[in-house]
């Protein structure tokens, strides 16, 4: 790919009020003053309003922002044009700035540019795109401090400690033969170790970053015919479930994405559960409501507010296994307010947990429920945030360079313990070469093609 050219592309999301054309490389300003509607002055940094021709004849109000090369976010002079109009008057404004000579952006290019100009390093290139993905607070903390260079921080600390180590450890091997001792075995034990768990301190903060990259998951549970269909769709708003009076009518995991005006999750209903299995069917339906179940972050359990005998629902509460568990009186329109409110304090006290009516029918309920889906989730998301306050995004390119040289400083560990010191200093060499490869020095263009190729266009 050509990183010398003028490139353009729409930087902003799609939907939203305005849209951002952005410009970069050399002929950026050129460009710009070819589709305004009449010339204007371009000489600083700064902010300026302009008429930008995107039809023969058609005109829209842009605001202009400048940055000269190399204040920039590239590197170049860089220009954006921040317009309020639709995506079709958007798209004629790239094609005329096309028309005057400027090439499509590839996925990643402008981030690529601003790496290759010095602007960034590539973690913290690679970090932009862990931004833009990012779905939650603790995603985009991660990915900023990726950003800030904490990653590169880090492994260059420990690229240096290793030398350091290693140099002595060659010392001491160059001049074996004299009664010179230039670092003991313990104290380069001691030193790769601490070395070593501040490595792996990066990859317990990278687990931990993967756990919540997912959207969380909410299950819905219960006896066969307790609602749980009904309930799947009220809280979704649409038909994902067939809904019918015959026990047993969901075999399958139905989910669907629960959006609120505060959360976002997957929302799913399986199969009525049983304490004995009728048949083969029930028995596989049954295993993947329990699996779907073992791995969401809560459960709504739903037991019908008017069932007389709740033997069955008490031991097929016992089949989940412990987690945060909501209770749900379903199908409470069935009853009057007092009858209801006499169901809800019994089935509190036999499950020892609160109890709230909903009705699928009515909407009673479901917003308080959705409240208590909502606490829970953030309860969880807070707890790993706390716990993960240090934590750097890693890219699996990350983690594996970081895990090689992990797994090369154990074994020189070893080596230097069974002294054999000349094969321990192989070992350091692998680990510096592994950290080394975070930074792709020197960079290889193919892996960077394929970095930046995952990126968005315009980004």
């Amino acid at each position: 790919m050509d990183y010398t050219d003028t490139i353009v592309a729409v930087s902003s999301a799609a939907g939203g009020p305005r849209s951002i054309v952005r410009i970069t490389g050399p002929d950026a300003l050129a460009a710009c003053q070819r589709v305004f509607t009449e010339p204007i002055a371009l000489r600083t940094n700064g902010v300026l309003c302009a008429s930008v021709a995107v039809a023969p004849g058609v005109a829209v109000d842009a605001t202009v922002y400048l940055f000269f090369s190399p204040h920039s976010y590239t590197g170049e002079t860089l220009a954006e044009l921040h317009v309020h109009a639709g995506p079709a008057l958007v798209a004629a404004l790239v094609e005329q700035l096309l028309a005057t000579g400027l090439r499509a952006a590839g996925p990643g290019e402008f981030t690529a540019r601003a790496y290759l100009n010095g602007k960034l390093d590539l973690a913290q290139a690679e970090a932009v795109n862990e931004i833009v993905a990012g779905s939650n607070r603790f995603q985009l903390d991660a990915a900023e401090r990726l950003l800030s260079g904490r990653l590169t921080e880090t492994t260059k600390a420990a690229h240096l400690a290793l030398v350091d180590c290693l140099s002595l450890i060659e010392a001491g091997l160059d001049f074996s033969g004299e009664d010179i001792a230039f670092i003991g075995p313990a104290d380069a034990t001691q030193r790769l170790a601490r070395i070593r768990d501040e490595l792996e301190g990066l990859l317990t903060g990278s687990i931990r970053y993967e756990s919540l990259i997912d959207l969380p998951s909410v299950g819905i549970a219960g006896a066969p015919n307790a609602g749980k269909s009904s309930l799947l769709n009220a809280l979704l708003g649409h038909e994902r479930s067939l809904v019918s009076d015959r026990r047993k009518t969901t075999r399958d995991v139905l989910s669907g994405l629960w959006t609120t005006d505060r959360f976002q999750c997957v929302l799913f209903d399986c199969a009525g559960l049983l304490t004995v299995a009728e048949d083969i069917l029930d028995r596989l339906a049954q295993q993947a409501a329990i699996e779907a179940l073992r791995h969401c972050q809560a459960v709504v359990f739903c037991v019908e507010a008017a069932k007389p005998d709740i033997g069955e629902d008490l031991a097929i509460r016992a089949l989940i296994q412990p987690k945060t568990v909501l209770y749900a009186a379903s199908k409470a329109d069935l009853l009057s307010p007092a009858d209801s409110q006499r169901a809800v304090e019994t089935l509190a006290q036999a499950f020892a947990g609160p109890f709230l009516p909903v009705s699928a029918l009515t909407g009673q309920g479901l917003r308080q429920l959705q409240d208590l889906v909502e606490r829970s989730l953030s309860a969880g998301q807070e707890t790993a945030t706390r716990e993960g306050r240090d934590t750097v995004a890693l890219t699996a390119r990350h983690r594996q360079a970081v895990s090689e040289a992990v797994a090369n400083i154990d074994q020189a560990i070893v080596q230097i313990e069974q002294g054999a010191d000349e094969i321990a200093a192989a070992m350091i060499c692998a680990a510096c070469q592994a950290l080394s490869d975070i930074e792709q020095q020197p960079i290889d263009e193919q892996v960077l093609d394929h970095i930046f190729s995952r990126f968005c266009v315009g980004k």
